[in-house]
C-alpha cells in the first residue's frame, strides 16, 4: 500500500513539472515574439536617430507636425463614419437573419461572409473599376457630389464592404440570445411591435452593438491595404507608418505613430472586455430561445433588404472577377487570361502564392498546436501562478495590437545584430510566427471555451484510477475538442492567406507572400493583375473553407458520435 501511494505521488509530481515546463516555454515564446517587439517600439519612440534617449521629444515633434496631425484626424473621422454606416446596416441584416422567417437565410449569410475570404484591398480594386477614372460608373460620382473615388469617399465605401461581415457576426450572436418570455409577456399586454423593438430588442442587444461599433472602429483605424490602394493623397495613420519607416527611414517618428495607433485599439479592447463581461452576467439559465413567427409583410421587407445588400456584395466581388478576365480595360473587354499570366509569371506572384500556402499551412498547424496546448495547460493544471498570470495576460494582448504595429516591432527587435534571434529576420519562420501571434487571441479564446465545457472530474477520476494524464488527454480531451481545433486551424489559415499589415515590413524577395505581391502590382500600375491575384486568393480561401468543412464533417463522425442520441 505504501509503495503504491509513493508511486502516485511521484507521478503527480512529474506531471506538475511537465505542466510547469510547458507553461514556462509558452511564456518565453510570447515574451520573445509579442512583448519584446512591443517594448522595442516604445524604446525606439523615446530615442533619436543616434539612439540617444530623448524622452517625449518625438511625441512633441509629432504633435507640431500639421501633416501628421491631419492623418490622425483623417483616421479618426473615417473610422467613426464607417462605424455609423456599417453598424445600422449590419444590425438590420442580422435582425432579418434572426427575427424573420424569410427564405434563403443560409444563402444571404454565406454571401455576407465573402469579404472574409479575400484581402481587404479587393474592395478598393473593385471600386476603382466601378468609379475610377476609367470606371463603368465614373459619371455617377459627379451626380452625388463626389469629384473622384480616390480619397476619403473610396476609403469609406471600401471599408464598409470589408468591415461588414465582422460586425454582422457579432450582431447575429447578440440577437440570437433573445429570451422569448419577454416577447410573450409583451404580447399578452398588447404591446405594439415598435415598442417591443425599442424596449426589448435594442436593450437586449446593446452590448453587442457596443462591441460591434468598437470592432468596426478598430479595424478601420488599423487597416493598411484599402487606404494604400484607393486613398490617393488622403493620408491616414496606417499609411503614414509605412511612409515614415519604408520611405523616409524615420524609425523614431514611425514608432510614435505606431504607439498612437495602438492606443485606440487598446481602449476599444478594454471597453469590449468590459461589455462582454456585463453581457455574460445578464444571461439567464431559464431563458427560452426566441422563435420568429411568420409575417408576410415583415418577411418580404427583410427579404428585399437582404437581397439589396447581397447584390451590392456580389457586385463588388463580381467586378473584380470580371476585370481580372478583361483583356485591356476599358477598350477590350473580351475574356482572356492575360492578367493572370502577367501576375503569376511576369509579376512572379506564383512564387508568392507558394510562400502564402507555406505560411498559411504553417500558421494553421503550429498555431493550432500552440494555442490548444497552452489553453489545456492553463485550464487543466493547478498552481504555478507566477507563470500562469502573465501568460493569461499575454494571450489576450494580440487582439488589441494592430498588425502594422506588431510588424514594426519585429523590425526593431529581430533586426538588431545583438539579438540571438537575429538570424530569423525576413525568414518564412518569422513571418509564420508573426501571423500566429497576430491572430493568437481568437484561437486561444476558442480553445479555452471548448476546454471549459469539459468537467474537471475527467482528470480527477483518471488520477484516482492511476491513468496517466496524457492518456486522458489523448482518449478524452482531444477527441471532444477536435471540432474546435478544426475551427481554429481554419481561422488561422484564412487570415494568414489574406493578411497584409502583419507581414508588410518583414518579407524579403525570397519570402514575399501573395497579398504583398498584389500590393506591389497595384503600386506598379498593374491593377488588372492585382485584381486577378486578389481573386485567386479568394478562390484559394474558398477551397480551404470547403476543405475544413469536409474535415469538420469527418471529425464529427469519428469523434462526436456520443452526442447523437
Amino acid at each position: 500500500m505504501t509503495l503504491a501511494l509513493t508511486h502516485v505521488k511521484q507521478r503527480i509530481h512529474w506531471s506538475e513539472w511537465f505542466g510547469f515546463a510547458g507553461l514556462a516555454l509558452v511564456l518565453l515564446i510570447l515574451l520573445a515574439f509579442l512583448a519584446a517587439p512591443l517594448l522595442a517600439i516604445l524604446q525606439q519612440a523615446a530615442q533619436d536617430d543616434q539612439g540617444q534617449f530623448v524622452g517625449l521629444r518625438n511625441f512633441i515633434s509629432y504633435l507640431q507636425s500639421p501633416s501628421l496631425l491631419d492623418s490622425l484626424w483623417n483616421s479618426v473621422w473615417v473610422s467613426l463614419l464607417v462605424t455609423f454606416i456599417v453598424v445600422p446596416l449590419a444590425f438590420v441584416f442580422a435582425y432579418a437573419l434572426t427575427r424573420s422567417c424569410m427564405p434563403g437565410k443560409t444563402l444571404f449569410r454565406s454571401i455576407s461572409l465573402i469579404p472574409l475570404l479575400a484581402p481587404s484591398l479587393l474592395s478598393a480594386i473593385s471600386l476603382i473599376y466601378w468609379f475610377g477614372n476609367q470606371g463603368v460608373l465614373k459619371d455617377a460620382m459627379q451626380t452625388v457630389g463626389i469629384s473622384q473615388i480616390y480619397g476619403p469617399a473610396g476609403v469609406v465605401i471600401a471599408e464598409c464592404f470589408a468591415v461588414f461581415p465582422h460586425v454582422l457576426m457579432i450582431l447575429v450572436t447578440a440577437l440570437a440570445l433573445a429570451d422569448a418570455r419577454l416577447y410573450e409577456a409583451a404580447d399578452a399586454l398588447g404591446t405594439s411591435s415598435q415598442r417591443k423593438f425599442f424596449t426589448i430588442t435594442l436593450p437586449g442587444a446593446k452590448y453587442g452593438l457596443i462591441s460591434a461599433a468598437l470592432v468596426s472602429f478598430t479595424l478601420v483605424m488599423t487597416d493598411f491595404g484599402i487606404p494604400k490602394v484607393i486613398g490617393g493623397n488622403f493620408n491616414m495613420m496606417a499609411t503614414d507608418i509605412f511612409k515614415l519607416v519604408i520611405g523616409q527611414q524615420d524609425f523614431s517618428k514611425g514608432s510614435v505613430v505606431a504607439l498612437l495607433l495602438l492606443s485606440p485599439a487598446v481602449l476599444s479592447f478594454a471597453v469590449d472586455r468590459y461589455v462582454s463581461a456585463r453581457q455574460t452576467a445578464m444571461l439567464s439559465a431559464r431563458a427560452v430561445a426566441y422563435q420568429p413567427k411568420p409575417d408576410v409583410r415583415h418577411d418580404a421587407i427583410m427579404l428585399m433588404y437582404c437581397a439589396l445588400i447581397a447584390v451590392l456584395m456580389l457586385a463588388m466581388l463580381g467586378m473584380a472577377v470580371f476585370a481580372s478576365f478583361a483583356s485591356f480595360w476599358p477598350y477590350d473587354l473580351s475574356p482572356s487570361l492575360r492578367h493572370y499570366t502577367l501576375g503569376l509569371v511576369d509579376g512572379e506572384v506564383g512564387e508568392g502564392f507558394v510562400n502564402s500556402l507555406k505560411m498559411a499551412s504553417g500558421t494553421a498547424f503550429f498555431g493550432t498546436l500552440l494555442v490548444f496546448v497552452t489553453a489545456y495547460l492553463l485550464e487543466k493544471t493547478k498552481g504555478m501562478n507566477a507563470v500562469r498570470a502573465p501568460l493569461q495576460l499575454l494571450a489576450v494582448i494580440p487582439m488589441a495590437v494592430p498588425g502594422l504595429v506588431l510588424g514594426l516591432g519585429y523590425i526593431f527587435f529581430f533586426n538588431m545584430p545583438s539579438n540571438p534571434l537575429h538570424g530569423m529576420y525576413q525568414s518564412m519562420a518569422l513571418l509564420t510566427l508573426c501571423t500566429i501571434v497576430h491572430f493568437y487571441t481568437t484561437g486561444h479564446l476558442t480553445a479555452t471555451t471548448a476546454l471549459k465545457s469539459l468537467d474537471a472530474e475527467f482528470e480527477s477520476v483518471s488520477a484516482s484510477l492511476k491513468v496517466p494524464f496524457y492518456k486522458t488527454f489523448w482518449r478524452v480531451t482531444l477527441p471532444i475538442c477536435t471540432p474546435a481545433m478544426v475551427d481554429i486551424a481554419r481561422y488561422f489559415f484564412i487570415n494568414a492567406m489574406t493578411t497584409i499589415s502583419a507581414v508588410v515590413f518583414l518579407y524579403s524577395p525570397e519570402t514575399k507572400v501573395a497579398s504583398i505581391a498584389i500590393l506591389n502590382l497595384d503600386e506598379a500600375g498593374d491593377i488588372g493583375a492585382a485584381a486577378a491575384m486578389a481573386v485567386l486568393i479568394g478562390l484559394i480561401s474558398t477551397v480551404a473553407t470547403l476543405f475544413f468543412a469536409l474535415l469538420s464533417w469527418f471529425v464529427d463522425r469519428r469523434t462526436q458520435a456520443w452526442r447523437v442520441r
